[in-house]
């Protein structure tokens, strides 16, 4: 039996005036995230029409993964990081089941 992917869009708004520092923590997990197999895609998106909305699309290969990852220590640290520039976070999980760019 095969593990369905996991995927999720996640809304991060940022503190005022924030976002371009919250988009490079984002951008840093995203460089990360090359070295996981298990991460099949992770793309850091900014709003244009909410100018301190960041969107980031992921695709696992289970929902297992992502949630590990978060245990990891460096990405602990790149949390608190980002955790002062956040007023807030929504999540959207999905299920991809096909499309360019899924494995």
């Amino acid at each position: 039996m095969t593990m369905d992917k996991f995927g999720m869009y996640a809304k991060f708004t940022a503190k005022p005036g924030e976002r371009d520092q919250l988009v490079n923590i984002l951008l840093e997990a995203a460089a990360g995230a090359e070295a996981a197999p298990d991460c099949e895609l992770y793309v850091v998106n900014v709003s244009e029409t909410e100018p301190e909305t960041v969107w980031v699309t992921e695709v696992w290969s289970s929902a297992e993964v992502p949630d590990a990852s978060l245990q990891e220590e460096a990405t602990r640290t790149m949390i608190q990081r980002a955790m002062p520039l956040i007023a807030g976070v929504e999540s959207i999980p999905l299920r991809p089941v096909g499309g360019k760019g899924i494995k």
